[in-house]
């Protein structure tokens, strides 16, 4: 059995190791999630092999596998980095990588998960994230999940063959407890 640093109802998130290489290797390189996460490079397993050995020493950041509680079937990944605890804010990222796991509401889980821990452990008081605007269903979900539209960065990302703006979201530690409270 896994470890189970987070755990909600259908899903739990656990630290990802050198172990999980392989995955998160081949997860760079289905189309859809290129598209979505805007992975432009193409990287070696050994430079995928180096950024998780360098991402389990980073303190400022934490990046997490998510996991379906049924099955343990690894589905993607999330990670809150850029943890800058003077000003208590950081940025957050996800993606879901198996196909046939999204439209599930495992994304917004894990997303309520990792932010409950960011607002109620680290003691951030802002999370961000971006988000590409082709990526209309992201955005509805964030928009959801309590996430503000703070502004546009247009044609900040060029890819498959012409440029897409990026939206920047983020959310308080007020407006996600008065939308999640326990």
């Amino acid at each position: 059995m896994s470890v189970r640093f987070l755990e909600g109802q259908q899903v739990y998130l656990r630290p990802i190791s050198l172990e999980d290489t392989d995955f998160y290797f081949s997860k760079l390189y289905d189309p859809e999630t290129r598209k979505l996460t805007g992975t432009q490079l193409c990287y070696t397993i050994e430079q995928i092999y180096q950024y998780i050995e360098r991402k389990g020493q980073d303190s400022s950041s934490l990046l997490l596998l998510i996991c379906v509680k049924e099955s343990d079937q690894v589905i993607g990944d999330i990670a809150l980095q850029d943890i800058d605890h003077y000003n208590r804010n950081a940025n957050i990222r996800i993606s879901i990588d198996v196909k046939e796991s999204r439209g599930k509401g495992y994304g917004s889980e894990a997303m309520k998960l990792l932010l409950d821990y960011g607002f109620g452990i680290v003691n951030l008081h802002r999370i961000e994230l971006n988000v590409f605007a082709y990526n209309e269903v992201a955005f509805s979900v964030y928009k959801k999940l309590g996430f503000k539209q703070e502004g546009v960065q247009r044609d900040a990302l060029f890819y498959d063959h012409q440029y897409h703006d990026s939206i920047t979201m983020s959310i308080l530690e007020n407006e996600f407890r008065l939308l999640h409270e326990k």
